[in-house]
């Protein structure tokens, strides 16, 4: 038994969808959630960039003693792929969300043939492909940077039917709809409000991979295989760098009302 709680970060809102996840399965853990909405996003900037705001990041949540760090964000995940961000932080149990979701795809596809969307960062960085492949070679990946759809999921363009959303989705993902692809990794973990979207553009078909809930499960299982749950708790704490009421009504739209959240903005 373990009562410190769970960290999970990401560059705004779209962690929280990893949080749900949590949630849902662990609804006995304290969670600690810190969304950079200041400098979202995270996937137009450089390398060190990244590096240097995730090593923030990590901090803030070492201020509340957890036991794990989620990275929730797909570009902080890729970056750590090649840059130790964790590297004397003290933090020895973490994880990103790329390893869980391309064991997940990998399981789903039926044609070998994936897709794989994120932000540009993430994209350029190679990460899901290398990661596929690294599994099974004879994979194909097809990849998109698709860099509006963070900025429409943090202004609320999330609905199914949304002229605006719907028009941008089928510019990013017709080419792979047209290359026959059977699983897509929605690699940025905003991407899962717009998956009623995706759905509707590339057809009941294709399977829709969710980072952020794959993480989840995987921290669950980790957790449990260490003996280290908690059996009882479940408070939530969220923090953001910029607008706590705008933060709310995104928190609000992401988790629904069935999760009671203490909301605060903080400083890094």
């Amino acid at each position: 038994m373990n009562s410190q709680p769970i960290g999970v970060f990401d560059s705004g809102i779209g962690g929280l969808t990893c949080l749900k996840e949590l949630k849902e399965l662990l609804p006995n853990e304290d969670i600690v959630y810190l969304g950079d909405t200041a400098r979202v996003p995270y996937g137009t900037k450089s390398r060190e960039t990244i590096a240097e705001y995730a090593r923030q990041d990590i901090a803030f949540l070492k201020r509340y003693d957890v036991k794990m760090i989620l990275v929730a964000c797909g570009t902080v995940s890729s970056v750590m792929e090649t840059v130790p961000i964790f590297e004397g932080s003290g933090v020895e149990l973490y994880s990103g969300v790329i390893s869980p979701a391309v064991k997940a795809a990998c399981e789903a596809t039926k044609n070998g043939r994936i897709g794989v969307i994120g932000t540009p960062a993430t994209i350029r960085s190679g990460c899901y492909t290398s990661a596929l492949k690294a599994i099974h070679t004879d994979i194909q990946v097809f990849s998109r940077a698709c860099p509006m759809f963070v900025p429409l999921v943090e202004n609320g363009y999330t609905d199914d039917d949304n002229k605006v959303t719907t028009l941008i989705a089928q510019e990013y993902l017709e080419e792979m709809a047209r290359e026959n692809i059977d699983t897509l990794i929605m690699g940025c973990t905003h991407y899962p409000l717009l998956k009623g979207v995706f759905a509707k553009v590339l057809g009941d078909g294709v399977t829709l991979i969710s980072p952020g809930a794959e993480a989840a499960r995987y921290a669950a299982r980790m957790l449990g295989e260490k003996d280290m749950l908690c059996g009882s708790g479940g408070a939530c704490r969220l923090y953001c760098t910029d607008s706590e009421e705008l933060f709310a009504e995104n928190v609000a739209a992401f988790l629904g009302s069935g999760i009671n959240a203490e909301i605060k903005k903080c400083s890094l």
